[in-house]
């Protein structure tokens, strides 16, 4: 089986460039970081805040509840939570920051590592995440480091969430893209970094299609 590990900053549009590659590849595509957020979106739910003094003992006491399952359905990636399609709701911001407060937890980075070795045992897959090419696909074939200047990522996503018609501000999220930025690249455990052997693909001048080209090219000379 061939995989292909993606990691990236958010906005980078590892998501959506991931996807279309995947899709010309024939691969499974595997958004690590909707898991992420589907056990953010429970914590959430939970009344649990990252604030909180005791955060990581309150989200690790409540993983024996959740249930983060991933299915394809007519070629698109949803996220179950519990048994409920959620894959629209954990793309809300609120969701987004508090799946920074619940990825650097060691005992929620367990719960989903084996998820997604297993998915990869079984499938060609092109993963993307924040720590694909270092813990957990360390041995996939390509290691892919994806990212763009800040204001280039923020408009993205701020064009994004507008379309989706979230009420939010181009500062608003420059700051929150700031801020995921350095928790992500700081946190203890699996910090964000470029793989030993990543090739840095930078999409800051970019369109969507010559993205997606530049990742199936380095895809195809390994095959």
């Amino acid at each position: 089986m061939i995989s292909v590990a993606m990691d990236g900053p958010v906005g980078a549009g590892k998501s959506s460039v991931a996807r279309e590659s995947a899709k010309k590849l024939g691969f499974i595509y595997v958004d690590t970081g909707a898991l992420y957020r589907g056990v953010a979106l429970y914590t959430v739910r939970k009344g649990v805040k990252d604030t909180d003094e005791d955060y990581a003992q309150k989200v690790e006491a409540l993983l024996p509840e959740i249930s983060v399952e991933i299915k394809i359905e007519n070629g698109e990636q949803h996220i179950f939570l519990c048994g409920e399609d959620v894959s629209e709701e954990i793309r809300l911001p609120e969701i987004s920051m508090a799946a920074s407060g619940v990825s650097p937890i060691p005992a929620v980075r367990e719960f989903l590592l084996e998820l997604q070795r297993d998915i990869a045992r079984k499938n060609n897959v092109l993963m993307d995440g924040r720590d694909i090419g270092t813990v957990v696909l360390p041995e996939a074939q390509v290691k892919i480091f994806i990212t763009a200047k800040p204001e280039i990522r923020a408009k993205r996503r701020f064009e994004e969430l507008v379309n989706k018609g979230v009420d939010t501000t181009f500062d608003q999220v420059l700051n929150d893209l700031n801020r995921r930025d350095y928790q992500d690249s700081h946190r203890a455990v699996s910090p964000l970094k470029m793989a030993e052997g990543a090739v840095l693909l930078d999409t800051s001048e970019l369109n969507f299609e010559q993205s997606v080209e530049s990742v199936v090219e380095l895809v195809k000379k390994v095959l």
